[in-house]
């Protein structure tokens, strides 16, 4: 598959280096060459390096993995509002979180960034994936397989793209977890800010959760009266 990557940091590394592991076509697209031929140079194998607008008519899913500020610019630099990614899988790892309360940059009683970029993005396919774990859990599993894989919930309105995004998790050696529409990813970038904020504190978030055998059944749901 043809992945373009939108950015240079750990979470463009991470992805898309394990993507190219897997054997996937990658292109790493910078504002900056430098920067990306590096990157690609440090992935190897057929990872190559472009520019942003460059990774976007590569891809045929295109991967946005930059920091919150830039993520709506960037789009619009690519001219997505102009349907530049019409028919692409837009994977979003993007985390709205304003870093130093550990809230969401988004609570503003507007849509979550997942429904901001498809807007920005008309005809794209956006799922929102990859936000609950830092670039440092990918890079351990690529380099050390076989140990404790991350569970990804994926959102998204395209069965057909969520499927592509779950292929991809489970080229990472993750499980995808289909977790709703995209009307729910701000609920799984609610839960990113609290995670984020619980690693920062020094705290391990999965201890917050019950394991599925502690936890305790979910309620049967009260049947409605249907009148005759």
């Amino acid at each position: 598959m043809r992945i373009g990557v939108i950015g240079t940091g750990g979470m463009a590394e991470a992805l898309g280096g394990g993507w190219a592991a897997a054997g996937h076509a990658v292109l790493f697209g910078g504002r900056g060459p430098e920067r990306a031929e590096a990157l690609a140079a440090r992935v190897g194998g057929a990872a190559r390096a472009g520019t942003p607008a460059e990774a976007a008519a590569f891809g045929s899913v295109v991967l946005l993995a930059v920091p919150y500020a830039a993520a709506l610019s960037a789009l619009g630099a690519l001219g997505a509002a102009e349907g530049a990614l019409r028919g692409r899988v837009l994977i979003d790892c993007v985390n709205p979180v304003a870093t130093a309360a550990f809230t969401l940059a988004t609570d503003d009683g507007g849509p979550s960034l997942a429904r901001r970029i498809a807007d920005a993005a008309p005809g794209a396919h956006v799922v929102k994936a990859f936000t609950l774990c830092p670039a440092d859990v990918w890079r351990t599993l690529r380099e050390t397989p076989g140990g404790a894989a991350p569970h990804v919930p994926l959102c998204g309105d395209s069965a057909d793209a969520l499927a592509v995004a779950g292929g991809l998790v489970r080229d990472l050696g993750a499980t995808p977890v289909p977790a709703g529409s995209l009307e729910r990813a701000g609920l799984v970038e609610a839960a990113a800010a609290f995670a984020i904020g619980l690693y920062a504190s020094g705290n391990d978030p999965r201890l917050v959760f019950a394991a599925p055998d502690a936890a305790p059944p979910p309620r049967a749901q009260p049947r409605t009266a249907v009148a005759d």
